[in-house]
């Protein structure tokens, strides 16, 4: 049988533009590329300006995990300044990664995932009392649970059905046969994915409390843009302090008892995709969830305080227990497959020595198949010490097994048993699916816990600096300095590095998760994580025409393509100009 070629063009419910070609026969791919068909810009836009300025420009790479661009930026550049922001700033920002972090997480499974999972219209047909019994059987105890909310959503999709419009639904496979979910369970789950619609609102509102306002709120070189001021209006005060205590709880709470145990119901239906979807078995990170260094790990102070004993690494080669040392002088960026050049020709650059310099040499848009070309993707190709690794939750959560972190084992030990998986097993698409729940718990045991209590202590104890002034002025910094930093956030491994040459950027370059996932292939022809993950041999594909199994797949990722790259006017043309003071 002749293999045939499958385009998915728009991949929908992501972040930003991303195009998969396939090629497939009887039933299985055996061919994938990833592609990214925009440009990031940012890069370069930066270059000249003052430092202190460029989190406000890098933030916007992305409108949905705006904060974590711009606390990657900050620190890099107070790593290279040699700032130290005070500790309750510090806390600030961990508090801010880590409602964003959950936030996120929760967007992901209820509003971009679920839907490869859940059968909306099938819920039309449920029984609302058997859906109730359903929640409680596989222990949620949200009190969204209840027969009158189910009946109500029963009616409200029924209705939506009915008018043979489904709205924000359309366009969904729902005639597939991969949908297993019985209706009482599409049922519950579309009632908490209206829930989480309201649950997101409210806890983000944690970093507009913080930052002024969301997205892209407001932060500052050297600590924090907010003050604390406990007898002050017009700053953190005991008002504040109570409404992100609520806030704090709220999101501890809807995790635990709603997002968990949701995802271990719907894959422990959908077991067969913990043996779909592996990408390369190497794994990086530098810590939980949030961790941030400025600098390198090994020689550098910590700008975090949440670590949990998990310490940076990697794990290689399919051995889930080995944790070897990290070396960011290891990563590099491949242009192989991708609309760029380097200098130095085809070979992996380092990150402070890298360049984003465009050279597009593909077809005029329609494009037809992008994949008979060398160069086919807007996206480069990260690489530490030549390999291809995975970074993300379930990178964060398999190096916190590895390294004993009990809260992070206790959860994978209790998923395996409950479902009946083995701990390589969480390579592959449920796997990812399964490892960002439990990251979420465990980050939101970690602020509700550890983090806020600490802040409001502080505060307590009359520790209210958030501002380091000792640097803030060009005239202390040396005539020219490098820096870096590397953040754990939503998606993974994010690390910005800069120089500073007469107080100004001269080099600007940002290597992101989603970059060291959506990658083409490099000069040794390795595939990059999402192409792996569908061309590995195991991959099916049921429907050409209703592609719903790669579409798993490819959102197990949480592919935010807008970080990978930014907007480019084909016509060349300058849509506006900002000058900075």
């Amino acid at each position: 049988m002749a293999s045939e070629r499958v385009v998915i063009d728009p991949l929908t419910r992501i972040e930003g533009h991303l195009r998969i070609e396939l090629e497939a026969e009887g039933g299985v791919i055996s061919k994938a590329w990833s592609e990214t068909t925009q440009f990031r810009g940012i890069e370069t836009i930066v270059e000249g300006r003052d430092p202190r300025d460029a989190w406000a420009f890098v933030q916007r790479i992305c409108g949905v995990c705006t904060t974590v661009h711009a606390i990657a930026s900050i620190v890099a550049v107070e790593n290279a300044i040699g700032s130290n922001p005070p500790e309750q700033a510090r806390l600030i920002r961990d508090m801010v990664l880590g409602t964003q972090e959950v936030q996120d997480h929760v967007i992901h499974f209820y509003h971009l995932h679920a839907l490869d999972w859940v059968n909306v219209p099938s819920a039309a047909q449920a029984d609302p009392a058997k859906a109730v019994a359903f929640a409680q059987a596989i222990g949620s105890k949200w009190h969204g649970n209840q027969l009158d909310r189910f009946t109500s959503v029963k009616e409200t999709v029924a209705g939506v059905v009915a008018s043979g419009q489904l709205s924000i639904f359309t366009g969904g496979y729902w005639d597939h046969p991969a949908y297993k979910l019985p209706p009482e369970a599409n049922l519950m789950a579309v009632s908490h994915y209206l829930d989480a619609l309201e649950f997101q609102r409210s806890m983000i509102r944690v970093n507009t409390v913080f930052g002024g306002k969301n997205p892209h709120p407001n932060f500052l070189v050297g600590g924090m843009a907010c003050s604390i001021d406990p007898n002050a209006s017009e700053s953190i005060n005991q008002v504040q302090v109570d409404q992100i205590k609520g806030w704090v709880d709220e999101t501890l709470a809807f995790v635990r008892d709603c997002y968990l145990p949701d995802v271990l119901a719907v894959m422990g239906v959908y077991k067969e995709y913990f043996d779909i979807g592996a990408a390369q078995p190497n794994f990086l990170a530098v810590g939980l969830a949030g961790a941030t260094y400025a600098g390198d790990p090994a020689t550098s102070r910590t700008t975090s305080a949440i670590t949990g004993g998990v310490k940076p690494g990697l794990l290689l080669d399919g051995d889930y227990a080995t944790v070897y040392p990290f070396d960011p002088k290891k990563i590099s960026e491949y242009v192989t497959s991708a609309w760029y050049e380097y200098g130095a020709g085809d070979v992996g650059v380092t990150p402070d020595r890298g360049e984003t310099k465009v050279k597009y040499t593909g077809p005029q848009p329609p494009y037809t198949w992008l994949a008979d070309n060398p160069k086919y993707t807007w996206c480069k190709a990260p690489r530490y010490d030549d390999k291809v690794v995975q970074v993300g939750p379930v990178a964060r959560v398999l190096l916190a097994y590895a390294q004993g972190h009990a809260r992070t084992k206790e959860l994978v030990d209790q998923a395996m048993a409950a479902i009946g998986f083995t701990l390589p097993q969480l390579n592959s698409t449920a796997g990812r699916i399964l490892a960002r729940a439990i990251e979420a718990l465990t980050s939101a045991e970690i602020l509700a816990n550890e983090t806020f209590p600490t802040f409001v202590k502080n505060i307590k104890g009359g520790n209210i600096d958030v501002f380091d002034a000792t640097k803030w002025e060009p005239s202390s910094w040396a005539p020219s300095q490098s820096g870096f930093s590397i953040v754990e956030v939503a998606r993974g491994n994010l690390s910005h590095w800069l120089t500073i040459e007469g107080g100004k950027i001269k080099h600007y370059q940002a290597v992101v998760p989603t970059t060291w996932l959506a990658g083409g292939r490099d000069a040794k022809g390795q595939q990059g994580p999402y192409e792996e993950s569908l061309a590995n041999g195991k991959h099916p594909l049921v429907r050409n025409d209703a592609p719903l199994e790669p579409l798993r797949t490819i959102h197990s990722f949480d592919p935010c393509m807008s970080c990978a790259v930014h907007v480019l006017d084909p016509a060349g043309g300058e849509g506006f100009t900002v000058v900075s003071e």
